[in-house]
């Protein structure tokens, strides 16, 4: 799946209008730029990209009193949300995806209700496990990866990942579970995006006015 659809998405939702450079400062405020793909030109080719598929509506805003160009704002329509809310929900549940993918679901999972994420991390939990059953009906973690060979390092890498995986969702279960963050429909969440004009500690200046998309 697309992470930087899900970012995109995500983060011109949590403004409900935005212009690529708000996005791109989100994204690297959330530090997406360093797990992931979102680098600038990505972000602003997504942007268009799902203007064209009706997913983003664009806005073409007047120029600044400071003499810059009109820049484009994005909003997301009914079909984005339903789309936002599908890829987050794949993200949250599936196992073999990679980091870059859950943490985009992490960073946007306050958007569901608290129920709704248990069930999902339960259901990432369930495959996980199914997973490493699979895998040891042709390897024995207790046997040590020598028994196939230095093919058996391959092996004892997905195991021990699985392991690792399944204690994480259990915490992060526990933690949500115990009353953890505030999810939809509990009240004020937690903001992740910078006001218009916010200093970003893990940005890049804005572009000059001639520049701005």
């Amino acid at each position: 799946m697309s992470v930087i659809r899900l970012l995109v998405l995500g983060a011109v939702r949590q403004h409900g209008r935005a212009h690529g450079y708000q996005v791109r400062n989100d994204l690297e405020y959330w530090g997406a730029h360093e797990w992931s793909h979102a680098k600038p030109g990505s972000i602003y080719h997504a942007l268009k990209q799902l203007a064209k598929q009706g997913l983003l509506l664009a806005h073409e805003t007047a120029p600044s009193p400071a003499g810059g160009p009109p820049r484009t704002e994005y909003e997301i329509t009914d079909a984005g949300t339903e789309e936002y809310f599908a890829l987050l929900r794949r993200a949250l549940t599936a196992y073999d995806q990679k980091p870059d993918v859950l943490a985009a679901a992490l960073g946007c999972m306050v958007d569901l209700g608290r129920a709704e994420v248990l069930e999902l991390l339960q259901e990432r939990l369930r495959a996980i496990e199914a997973w490493r059953t699979a895998v040891t009906e042709y390897y024995t973690p207790e046997g040590g990866p020598g028994q196939l060979g230095h093919i058996g390092e391959i092996m004892h890498l997905w195991v021990d990942s699985a392991d690792t995986g399944a204690h994480w969702t259990r915490g992060l279960i526990e933690r949500v579970r115990g009353g953890a963050y505030t999810f939809a429909g509990e009240g004020e969440p937690f903001v992740g995006v910078l006001p218009e004009g916010g200093e970003n500690p893990y940005g890049t200046p804005e572009p000059h006015p001639g520049d701005r998309h």
